[in-house]
């Protein structure tokens, strides 16, 4: 009797063993698929099509001088807007890190690119003064946009309107 006993208490073999892992992750690889697809479905393909039928046609501004260029700059005299050259410059302290800012002004009426250089040449002068201290975290950044903002009001007499941020980036 105690040999019937231990034998019916046998333990599971180990093909049965990894038989049953592989299922479950199996179906738990096909739920992760189900649901990430659910969550982010594939792009719809319109949009390039719709770009690569502009840029066959000639693009929407012109004709074969303007095949590299599918859209319009941003900085145009209609709408009085000027996009400053990128500034990259050291931090104050620390004194390796650096940033790259790009930055474009508009202007009540038409743009004074000479006015947007000075600018440009004071807004990197500005950064060269800043530490990262001083633009760390949400408010920091603020802070710096007002301070430059103030800086080109002052410099332009109010003939600037807006700044706007295009990139900023710390390394």
């Amino acid at each position: 009797m105690a040999d019937e006993e231990e034998g019916g208490k046998k333990k599971p073999s180990l093909v049965i063993t990894i038989a049953a892992i592989a299922v479950l992750t199996l179906l738990a690889a096909g739920g992760g698929w189900f649901v990430g697809n659910m969550l982010a479905p594939p792009p719809a393909e319109k949009p390039a099509e719709e770009a690569k039928a502009v840029a066959s046609a000639g693009g929407e501004h012109g004709g074969a001088g303007d095949k590299g260029q599918e859209l319009a700059h941003i900085s145009t005299e209609a709408n009085g807007i000027v996009l400053l050259d990128p500034i990259t410059s050291n931090l104050a302290y620390p004194s390796d890190n650096r940033v790259r800012l790009e930055v474009a002004l508009m202007f009540k009426g038409a743009p004074d690119v000479k006015l947007a250089e000075e600018i440009h040449q004071d807004i990197m002068a500005y950064m060269r003064t800043v530490s990262l201290q001083q633009v760390q975290g949400p408010r920091g950044f603020q802070y710096l946009r007002e301070d430059l903002e103030e800086r080109v009001d002052l410099r332009s007499e109010g003939r600037v309107t807006n700044v706007m941020f295009r990139t900023f980036v710390i390394e």
